[in-house]
């Protein structure tokens, strides 16, 4: 079964090709971060705007990647949330489009399943079961993964995502956009030890996040940082980012290893945009190690929104549950819970 998979959530207009839930022909994606640079962060109706000027162009390159022609695809899957409104409205109104002409079944994907089984898209996967972390702009959470559709919620984040964190922290410290990137890059000139940032682990049964604590410390710091020349020259900006970024992974890592302890797995899944920071990945695979757990996690490409996950996410739903009722609506908020009573 080839299924084509798009995805509009936020600021990326992506498409993907998956034959059979296994090997991807084709993943194309179309970036706005030129758009939203000079704003500092993703402004919706632009990115709204974007992806209307993209989605035909973008499907179509995906189709040219694969070698194959519109009658050749056997689905069109489609994130349907969550996500940007505005944003998500093009990606499901052109698969509905597709769908009805080419007469082939639409497939409602959740976006947040799709990052929990972007590791799929590679070779190496891990066996079920699983505990996964969907760490991105959006989404901080904690997932026990059974099977593909068993999902339980072992916990979020109470406040600001992990990467809404570092697009915050960039900007007001002047990295601009996108900050996970910026940061990650000035950290590496910098000492992760050189501010003492506050860690929310709550308590020590939780496994839920916060992070708006740290940014605001991170926020007051920077006040007194550039009013002060003597702790100016001690302290250099790269030293405070770093500081912020091992606040941020020493969490991370934490939580995810009392989860993994706590449901007796022996692979842990790291997904979503942040899965690309190096040091994450890094301090995960080290403590992981030390408990004799294997790390997986998907190639950059495969982290980042991307049309090629939403495919074979859709591929899994369609043998699971069937075609979608082209009544289907896009949902800002789209727990994975609510996925899993459907």
């Amino acid at each position: 079964m080839i299924v084509l998979g798009i995805d509009t959530s936020c600021d990326d207009t992506s498409a993907g090709i998956v034959a059979d839930g296994i090997k991807t022909l084709a993943n194309v994606i179309h970036s706005q971060v030129a758009v939203h640079h000079p704003h500092g962060g993703v402004v919706p109706e632009l990115a709204s705007r974007e992806h209307v000027r993209n989605i035909v162009p973008v499907v179509d390159e995906a189709l040219k990647h694969a070698g194959l022609g519109m009658t050749d695809l056997d689905g069109i899957a489609v994130t349907v949330g969550p996500g940007l409104v505005g944003a998500l409205l093009v990606g499901l109104y052109h698969a509905k489009g597709l769908s009805y002409v080419l007469g082939k079944p639409l497939i409602a994907v959740n976006h947040l399943e799709a990052h929990i089984l972007s590791i799929f898209l590679e070779s190496e996967h891990p066996p079920f079961p699983f505990v996964a972390l969907t760490v991105s702009g959006g989404h901080t959470s904690l997932y026990y993964v059974e099977d593909f559709g068993r999902y339980t919620l072992l916990g979020q984040t109470l406040d600001d995502a992990a990467g809404e964190a570092f697009d915050k922290v960039a900007k007001i410290s002047g990295m601009g956009y996108p900050g996970g990137v910026a940061i990650e890059k000035a950290s590496r000139n910098g000492r992760h030890d050189g501010v003492k940032f506050p860690r929310a682990y709550m308590s020590k049964t939780s496994l839920d996040f916060s992070f708006s604590g740290l940014k605001t410390a991170v926020s007051l710091f920077l006040k007194k940082w550039r009013d002060d020349p003597v702790l100016s020259a001690e302290i250099s900006l790269n030293d405070i980012v770093a500081s912020f970024q091992e606040a941020v992974v020493d969490v991370l890592v934490a939580k995810v290893m009392v989860a993994a302890k706590r449901m007796g797995v022996a692979s842990v899944v790291l997904a979503g945009g942040v899965a690309c920071n190096n040091h994450l990945r890094k301090n995960l695979v080290e403590a992981a190690g030390i408990d004799g757990m294997r790390v997986y996690y998907p190639r950059p490409a495969y982290c980042t929104d991307n049309g090629a996950m939403i495919a074979l996410t859709g591929y899994h739903r369609f043998v699971r549950d069937g075609a979608t009722h082209m009544a289907v609506d896009v949902r800002a908020r789209y727990p994975i819970q609510d996925l899993m009573l459907e």
